[in-house]
C-alpha cells in the first residue's frame, strides 16, 4: 500500500512531503483541521487473505463438479483434519461461524445457570450466554494481559455458577493453568473462545486442547478464513460427539433424530476457503510478524503510545497490533488519537469498547447497571488497534507511526483544537465538515 499523493499538491501545500510521506509537524497539517491526509485510499485493521488463488478456484470447480455443496463434504472433512493435526487435538468440528460454534460448545459442554466471562471481549462470546437463557456473570481483566483476571474469577463463584469461558485475547493465551484450577476446585466446566488464537502456543502446547473445548473463528477479517466459519476443537470425545449432532439439527441419520440441534454446518465453498487459507497461514503469520515489527520500530520512541508485546519464545499469529494510549503522557486521549487517525485515512478501531457490560441490552438490566469493573473500563478506554495484515506494507506503517508521532509532539494543541471542533467519538458528521 503506497502512500498517496494527489495531482493538486503542491510545494506550498500545508503539509509537506519526505519522499512518500506527508510530512505532520504543525496541528494544522492534520487531515481532521484541513491538511491532506497521508493515505488516498484506507488502511484497515484486517483486510482478508485469500491465499492461493489457483488453488482455491481448482477446489471450487471440483466441488462444483461433484455436486456436493454441505452437508459434512469431503472438503469440510479434509479442513476438520488439517486443523486437528496442526492443533494437536483429537477432534476438529467445522461450524458456520464463530459464534454458532460457541452456542454449540456451551450446549455440548452443559452448561446452564451462570458462567463466569471477561466483560472485555467481543460482545458475542455474552450473547451466546443469554441466547440460551443463561447468565454471564461479567468478571474484570487484568490490566497487563487484557485477559480474564483469576482473582476477580475465583471471587466470582457461587453455587449457581457452572462454568467459565476464557479469551484468549489478541493471540495472546489466557492464565490457562490457574483458570484450570480454579475450574478443578469448584466443579466448573472450562471452555475457551479461541477467535483470535489459532496457530498461537501457551509454554509450547498449540490454543485448541485447553478446557474442555475451544472455540476458533474463521470469519472473513481473520488470518485465516473460510469467508464466514469456525470450528469446534476439543479432546473430549463425547462434548465432539454432541457437537456433530447438534450443528446438523440432531440427525444421526437420513430419518433419525436422536438430539435438539441446530443448523450450524460449514458449506464445501467455505471449507475450500479455509484450506486455501490454512495452506498459507506461515506466509501470512510472516507478514503480520513483519508488520508488528515494523510498527515497534517506528513507536518505540513515542511517549504515551505503548505497543502491546507477543511472547518471542511462543508461537504467534501476530494478527492484531494492539497500542494502549497513555493520555496524560501522550497529551492525547485515545479517542483523539483514533479521530485523528481516521482523517487520515487509518481506520483504527476501538476494539472492544466500552466492554460488554456497558452495551445493551446488558447496561440496562439491573444485575449490570451498577456494575463495577474498573480494570476493564481502564483498558476499554485505551487500547486502539492498528492497521495490519497482507494489504498493508512497511511503508505504510512507516508513515502511520509518523502521523502518532506528530500527533504527539503537538498533543496539547490538537486535544484543544478537537475539543473547539466539539468532535466526539461517533460525531461523523462534524469530522467530515472538519476535514472538508
Amino acid at each position: 500500500m503506497s502512500i498517496a499523493s494527489r495531482a493538486h499538491d503542491s510545494p506550498s501545500s500545508t503539509t509537506r512531503r519526505q519522499g512518500s510521506i506527508r510530512v505532520k509537524s504543525h496541528a494544522s497539517d492534520f487531515a481532521v483541521f484541513g491538511g491532506q491526509p497521508a493515505f488516498e485510499s484506507t488502511l484497515h485493521v484486517g483486510q482478508p487473505n485469500v491465499g492461493r488463488r489457483t488453488d482455491l478456484l481448482r477446489r471450487f470447480n471440483d466441488l462444483l463438479d461433484r455436486r456436493w455443496l454441505s452437508n459434512d463434504g469431503p472438503y469440510v472433512q479434509e479442513l476438520e483434519q488439517a486443523l486437528a493435526t496442526r492443533l494437536g487435538v483429537r477432534h476438529v468440528v467445522a461450524v458456520a461461524n464463530g459464534t454458532v460454534g460457541l452456542d454449540i460448545a456451551v450446549r455440548a459442554a452443559g452448561l446452564t445457570g451462570e458462567v463466569i466471562v471477561p466483560a472485555f471481549t467481543f460482545v458475542a462470546t455474552a450473547h451466546v450466554l443469554l441466547w440460551q437463557g443463561l447468565t454471564p456473570v461479567f468478571c474484570d481483566v487484568d490490566p497487563a494481559t487484557h485477559n480474564l483476571s483469576p482473582e476477580s474469577v475465583e471471587a466470582l463463584v457461587s453455587r449457581r455458577v457452572t462454568g467459565i469461558i476464557g479469551v484468549h485475547l489478541w493471540g495472546r493465551a489466557a492464565a490457562v493453568e490457574e483458570l484450570d484450577d480454579i475450574a478443578r476446585q469448584h466443579g466448573l466446566t472450562l471452555i475457551y473462545d479461541a477467535a483470535h488464537a489459532l496457530l498461537c502456543s501457551h509454554r509450547g502446547r498449540m490454543v485448541g486442547g485447553f478446557g474442555k473445548a475451544e472455540v476458533f473463528s474463521f470469519h472473513a477479517t481473520k488470518f485465516v478464513n473460510s469467508f464466514e466459519g469456525g470450528a469446534i476443537a476439543t479432546d473430549d470425545d463425547q462434548i465432539a460427539h454432541r457437537a456433530r449432532l447438534m450443528r446438523n439439527f440432531g440427525f444421526t441419520d437420513y430419518d433419525e433424530v436422536q438430539a435438539l440441534g441446530t443448523n450450524g454446518k460449514m458449506s464445501e465453498v467455505g471449507a475450500a476457503m479455509g484450506l486455501t487459507s490454512l495452506e498459507s497461514a506461515d506466509e501470512f503469520v510472516a507478514v503480520n510478524r513483519r508488520n508488528y515489527l515494523a510498527y515497534r520500530r517506528g513507536l518505540a520512541a513515542v511517549p504515551g503510545i505503548y505497543l502491546l508485546s507477543y511472547a518471542e519464545a511462543e508461537q504467534n499469529n501476530y494478527q492484531y497490533v494492539v497500542v494502549e494510549v497513555d493520555g496524560e503522557r501522550a497529551g492525547l486521549s485515545r479517542d483523539h488519537v483514533q479521530r485523528l487517525l481516521q482523517a487520515e485515512n487509518v481506520i483504527a478501531r476501538r476494539y472492544f469498547y466500552p466492554g460488554c457490560h456497558r452495551l445493551a441490552p446488558y447496561r440496562s438490566m439491573p444485575r449490570y447497571s451498577d456494575l463495577q469493573l474498573p480494570a476493564t473500563d481502564a483498558v476499554a478506554s485505551r487500547v486502539l488497534c492498528l492497521p495490519t495484515g497482507t494489504a498493508v506494507s512497511v511503508e505504510a506503517i512507516d508513515a502511520i507511526c509518523h502521523v502518532l508521532a506528530a500527533a504527539v509532539g503537538n498533543g496539547p494543541e490538537i486535544a484543544r483544537r478537537l475539543q473547539d471542533l466539539r468532535i466526539g467519538p461517533t460525531d461523523l458528521a462534524a469530522f467530515e465538515r472538519a476535514r472538508s
